[in-house]
């Protein structure tokens, strides 16, 4: 038996976090799903197909059976049609940790055949968060820390064709 895996996600954009989750997750499962999802509270700063061609781009070099997808529907309904077992947060602090128990909780209640497993992000990135990635960049910060040096150059390029606030 297959042990498929999804980790979702809007990954706008993938950061180094991400990163981690996604090399330590792929060597939990025989493949691992990226799902690419939209956020309807989210203010995307690229498309869904641009956000997956990054993150094809930036796993390709990883150890692993990893597939990149997008998928706009309830996540139970996603994992089911992968085939997948287990579903695969990152958590950083404990705020994350409150928000994703509550959701595991109603996931558990939609699909009992589906285990939601939390890995924690290294010490070094937890405080990365794409939302703060791209406020950064608009107001005119550094990212490099953050991201891969190709995901820092479609960042700042995003954000120099949107123009900077406060410019």
């Amino acid at each position: 038996m297959n042990r498929i895996g999804v980790y979702p996600g809007t990954f706008d954009p993938i950061t180094l976090g991400h990163m981690d989750i996604i090399r330590r997750g792929a060597k939990l499962v025989d493949q691992l799903v990226v799902g690419v999802t939209t956020n309807p509270s989210k203010s995307p700063m690229f498309t869904v197909e641009e956000r997956v061609a990054i993150v094809e781009r930036e796993v390709a070099g990883l150890a692993g059976d990893i597939r990149v997808v997008t998928f706009d529907s309830l996540l139970m309904d996603f994992a089911e049609r992968e085939g997948a077992t287990m579903i695969v947060r990152g958590l950083r602090a404990v705020a994350d940790f409150e928000y994703e128990y509550q959701m595991a909780g109603m996931n558990q209640q939609l699909n009992s055949r589906i285990e939601t497993v939390f890995l924690m992000a290294d010490v070094g990135l937890q405080p990365i968060a794409s939302k703060l990635v791209k406020e950064i960049a608009i107001y005119g910060g550094e990212i490099g820390k953050f991201v891969t040096p190709a995901v820092r150059g479609e960042v700042m390029a995003r954000v120099d064709v949107i123009g900077r606030r406060g410019s």
